[in-house]
């Protein structure tokens, strides 16, 4: 077939759709009416306009964490390109596969003192694994696929910036699969895992320590867990994979999770991660053996002092590990001590989610959320004290989580739900954000009612900046700035066309929290939260 001429926004277009790309997050700037106008004449793909650029990378970033596909968000020059930095930033910490198309000035302004030129190249560089500037239309499906290689084989932040008229010229080229080696070959065969089945076999107080990437094997992991006679902890992402209710499982580790684990942890002779680069500081085994899954090698140099790095999938790897283990005489001491561990925090966190009063205290806030979500919805949440007391008191029972991992950025609560109810539209989708955060991306309220996305956010209203708070006081520090002025968050609720609920008390949270869930539009429900000392804080 011949080329078919299209503008260069065009065919990336085209290209993109056959990426697999659906949504494509921006702010429309005059250096991209190119792919603007292009996008407005075709349905493959649609444009979520938001409010500010750093929604559309976190929206961007949001979706590439939630399907492992191509997140793709779109800005100006200058300070449209500027604004998608804080976005940029927690997909390339938390390494997901993230394209960002910025519009530049026309060719025969690049290098001048044109009004909002920048170097985008280099406004990039610190997030970007990839960056180019498209010099010319027939270049086009090369750097997209370079582009597209780059983020989708190495969960990286790739970057493409279009002179304003090159976005319009005619361009060569047909669009083209990607090949289907982008997601690698295994680098492991069953004989290479047997070094790492020798350490296994000699533990007598295993553990294993989860995240986000073991959400495929999550049941394989719960049986070489009782098979080895392994408690189970998780990072924050891999809050959600396990059931609360399984025999070994522990909870969190870390800040916000269980506080008993924590000695526990540090008596392990041998620890599995899998699917986690997160490693607890403070909470560490001294003697223990590591062994790390993952598979990216880079990542087995994150502090985390492990022996033995195994690459390649979780999902490929943890099937062989329990096959070869078959047969292993747990420790039945070992695996009391676990049990014990677990009904102990299970009573204390009992008690402290039926914390009585008014402001309401945070953990009551926890478990009434636990009893009246889905337990296959999709929660979203801010950076701030909502994370601990999430990660502490919420009783998870299969909830996938999404979250700013590394970058921790305050403002990712929102958006992170915009696009997982866009991309997941029949599941609940909850944003559990702090005051502070949600005022960082309070016009985005607004995307929300323009797209009619029936999520509810729930605002833990403290009127401070709680963590920091906390951390001042610990530092032994006098404190400024950290009181936060509020508005009524139900009145601008309703006045963006959300639907606005409050509790009067701590007995009304569950009746609320059902009526949010249950109500078919965006509802925003703002607890009067207690300022609370997170008993955890460093």
């Amino acid at each position: 077939m011949g080329n078919k001429e299209r503008t260069v926004g065009e065919l990336m277009l085209d290209q993109l759709s056959m990426f697999g790309v659906k949504r494509i997050y921006g702010v429309v700037g005059d250096t991209t009416f190119g792919l603007i106008d292009a996008l407005a004449k075709q349905d493959k793909i649609q444009y979520i306009a938001v409010k500010h650029e750093s929604t559309a990378a976190f929206m961007a970033s949001a979706e590439a964490k939630l399907t492992g596909g191509l997140g793709v968000c779109t800005a100006t020059m200058g300070p449209g390109a500027a604004n998608l930095l804080n976005g940029l930033g927690d997909a390339h910490a938390d390494r997901a596969p993230v394209l960002a198309i910025t519009g530049q000035a026309q060719s025969d302004k690049i290098g001048t003192e044109y009004p909002q030129y920048v170097d985008q190249q280099e406004l990039m560089k610190p997030f970007a694994a990839y960056s180019a500037n498209l010099a010319n239309p027939d270049a086009t499906i090369e750097v997209l696929q370079k582009a597209a290689r780059t983020s989708l084989g190495q969960r990286v932040v790739t970057h493409l910036s279009i002179p304003k008229d090159i976005f319009m010229m005619p361009a060569k080229g047909e669009p083209r699969p990607l090949p289907n080696v982008i997601e690698g070959a295994s680098n492991f065969t069953k004989e290479s895992l047997e070094h790492a089945i020798g350490i296994m076999k000699t533990a007598k107080q295993p553990m294993i320590l989860a995240g986000l990437g073991a959400t495929s094997v999550s049941e394989e992991l719960e049986t070489l867990a009782n098979l080895w006679g392994a408690g189970i902890l998780t990072s924050l992402g891999g809050k959600g994979l396990f059931n609360e209710s399984s025999e070994l499982v522990l909870q969190g580790i870390g800040e916000g999770g269980n506080p008993y684990a924590a000695d526990l942890f540090k008596e392990a002779d041998v620890v599995l991660l899998a699917g986690t680069t997160w490693w607890p500081e403070g909470y560490v085994p001294t003697n223990a053996r590591i062994i790390q899954i993952d598979r990216q090698f880079d990542k087995f140099v994150k502090e985390i002092p492990t022996e033995l790095g195994i690459m390649g999938k979780t999902e490929e790897v943890v099937p062989f590990i329990l096959e070869s283990m078959q047969g292993f005489s747990r420790s039945e001491d070992w695996v009391t001590r676990c049990q014990k561990v677990k009904e102990k925090w299970a009573e204390q966190n009992k008690k402290e989610g039926s914390t009585t009063g008014y402001p309401v205290h945070p953990s009551r806030i926890m478990h009434a959320l636990d009893r009246t979500v889905a337990p296959d919805a999709i929660l979203a949440l801010d950076t701030g004290d909502n994370t601990v007391w999430t990660n502490r008191n919420f009783r998870q029972k299969g909830q996938s989580v999404l979250f700013s991992g590394y970058w921790r950025t305050l403002g990712f609560g929102l958006p992170a739900a915009m696009a997982a109810k866009l991309i997941q539209p029949d599941k609940q989708v909850v944003a559990i954000v702090g005051d502070g955060g949600l005022q960082m991306v309070l016009a985005d309220l607004l995307t929300a009612t323009r797209y009619g996305l029936n999520i509810t956010v729930v605002v833990l209203n403290n009127e401070s900046l709680q963590m920091e708070r906390d951390k001042l006081k610990v530092a032994e520090k006098e404190e400024v700035g950290v009181d936060l002025t509020n508005p009524d968050f139900v009145k601008l609720a309703e006045a963006c066309g959300w639907k606005g609920l409050r509790p009067a008390s701590d007995s009304e949270l569950e009746s609320v929290m059902e009526e949010a869930l249950n109500t078919n539009a965006p509802t925003l429900v703002d607890v009067r939260t207690a300022q609370v000392f997170f008993p955890e804080t460093n």
